[in-house]
């Protein structure tokens, strides 16, 4: 069994959101949710957010042991770009682009062994 969250539109790249992913990726949800309360990262409070929904849809709507629980899959792929323009000296525009991001979370049981 296992349980699913899903945040789309974060607002911010999902290359700033891999490094903090990769943080936690394969442990248990209490050692995750400690890394990414104490972790410098903006994308640190979105993440624990989606944690904490995924542990609650794990408790909830499965009726699995929260204890039990790890960070089986974790992933951010690229959402739509909002594009803005910078003004540049003698008439030109830069272009800037703000990064979106659809992260989702898979928890899983472990198994007793």
């Amino acid at each position: 069994m296992e349980a699913k969250a899903n945040a789309k539109f974060v607002r911010i790249s999902p290359r700033k959101v891999n490094v903090v992913l990769d943080l936690v990726r394969g442990k248990d949800v209490k050692y995750a949710e400690a890394v990414l309360k104490h972790t410098p990262k903006a994308a640190c409070e979105p993440l624990l957010k989606l944690l904490n929904s995924a542990m609650a849809n794990a408790e909830n709507n499965h009726d699995m042991d929260v204890s039990k629980l790890y960070i089986a899959q974790c992933n951010a792929t690229a959402g739509p770009i909002l594009k803005r323009i910078r003004p540049r000296a003698q008439g030109r525009a830069f272009r800037i682009n703000k990064r979106t991001s659809h992260i989702s979370l898979v928890l899983k049981e472990r198994e007793d062994d």
